[in-house]
């Protein structure tokens, strides 16, 4: 049975309760849709990882409410981190940090680190803030084929295998965001994007 869609402006408590039962919740994004899950909870990551047919050697980023729920998905960031956090977030950054040790490892697809961002969509954080602040979250298509911007989008066997949709209208897709190393300094850019390392500092 396809996935339950609602508006996102007057569904966010009830799929936040579906997040906190370990179901799993497609959205938008200042990017494209994504499919989120609670990043604490091992079985939803593995049902992450089986709606995607993601390769478990790929990581699962972490989307964040706000800059200051960083220190729920790493333990001790880095100067450097902080810095770009509260300068460039919510925005087209991505930073990779360590993993706290209260998450799964399944996340960091062995690597020991996550990558976290803020994303630009006050929706989007008012879903996440309810879910707790952090959400577990990849574009909501099949690996391999085009990211959905809009609820039409979605593929049917995406819509079959989430439990709820948040419909918050087409998303502006655009480029992936600046994927920066940042457990130390000089922080790194892994990937390029809107943001350059001029831009940044690093």
């Amino acid at each position: 049975m396809p996935a339950k869609i609602v508006p996102i402006e007057t569904g966010i408590a009830d799929a936040a309760r579906v997040i906190r039962a370990g179901g799993v919740v497609a959205l938008p994004t200042d990017t494209v849709y994504g499919i989120g899950v609670d990043p604490s909870n091992r079985d939803a990551i593995r049902r992450l990882f089986h709606i995607k047919r993601r390769d478990g050697a790929r990581p699962i980023p972490i989307l964040l409410a706000d800059v200051t729920n960083i220190g729920n998905v790493c333990d001790s960031p880095s100067e450097i981190a902080m810095r770009l956090a509260e300068e460039f977030l919510p925005g087209p950054l991505t930073l990779v940090v360590p993993l706290s040790a209260e998450l799964p490892r399944e996340l960091t697809a062995g690597s020991g680190t996550v990558g976290v961002r803020v994303p630009n969509h006050d929706l989007a954080r008012d879903f996440i803030r309810a879910c707790g602040g952090m959400l577990a979250v990849t574009s909501a298509n099949i690996s391999g084929e085009p990211p959905a911007v809009c609820v039409p989008d979605l593929s049917p066997e995406v819509l079959r295998a989430v439990d709820v949709v948040l419909d918050g209208g087409p998303t502006p897709g655009g480029a992936a965001s600046t994927v920066v190393d940042a457990r130390m300094e000089p922080a790194v850019v892994l990937r390029n994007g809107p943001l350059t390392a001029a831009d940044l500092g690093v």
